[in-house]
C-alpha cells in the first residue's frame, strides 16, 4: 500500500525559483526558471535533470505528437447540445402557451355562461361572508355584468401580443 502512494510523489516538478526557494509541484516550473535550477522532473528518476543541449530536444520529441489534431473551430456535440437545448426550450414555451389558450378558452366559456344567466333575468343570490344568501340587486347585477363583459373581452379574444 504504502508503495501505491509513493507513485503520486514521483509525478511532481521541483525547481529552485528566482528568490532561491523550493517549489514543489505537479506542473512544470515557468518558462522563466533555467534548466540548472530544475530539480526534479516527473520522468527522470534521478534528482537533478540533463543539463546538456542534446538531451532535453531528444526528450522533447516523443512527447510532440505526431499529427496534429485538425481544429475547424466548432464542436459538433456542443453545437448539438445547444441545438437540443433551443429546441427543448422552444416545446416548453409551446407547452405554457397551449396551457394558456387552454385557460383563457375555459375562462372565456364559463364567464359567457355566466353573462348569459344574468342577462336572462332570473333571480341570483349570492353568498356573503357569513355564508348567507343575498338576491342580487339591480346595482349588483351591472356591476357582476361589467365584470363580466371585461373577462369576455380579455379572454375571447386574440392573445395579446407578447412584451
Amino acid at each position: 500500500m504504502a508503495l501505491l502512494g509513493c507513485g503520486s510523489v514521483l509525478a511532481q516538478w521541483q525547481w529552485i525559483d528566482n528568490s532561491g526557494n523550493r517549489v514543489f509541484s505537479d506542473t512544470p516550473p515557468p518558462a522563466g526558471v533555467p534548466d540548472k535550477n530544475i530539480l526534479k522532473s516527473p520522468g527522470a528518476r534521478t534528482a537533478p535533470a540533463p543539463t546538456s543541449e542534446t538531451a532535453p530536444a531528444a526528450d522533447a520529441a516523443p512527447a510532440a505528437p505526431t499529427t496534429a489534431p485538425k481544429l475547424s473551430g466548432r464542436d459538433d456535440e456542443l453545437e448539438a447540445k445547444k441545438k437540443q437545448a433551443e429546441e427543448a426550450e422552444q416545446a416548453k414555451k409551446k407547452a405554457e402557451a397551449a396551457k394558456l389558450a387552454k385557460a383563457r378558452a375555459e375562462n372565456c366559456e364559463r364567464a359567457k355562461r355566466a353573462k348569459t344567466t344574468l342577462d336572462s333575468g332570473v333571480r341570483m343570490a349570492t353568498m356573503n361572508a357569513k355564508g348567507e344568501r343575498e338576491i342580487m340587486d339591480d346595482n349588483a347585477r351591472a356591476a357582476e355584468s361589467k365584470r363580466l363583459d371585461a373577462i369576455v373581452r380579455s379572454d375571447c379574444g386574440p392573445l395579446p401580443a407578447p412584451k
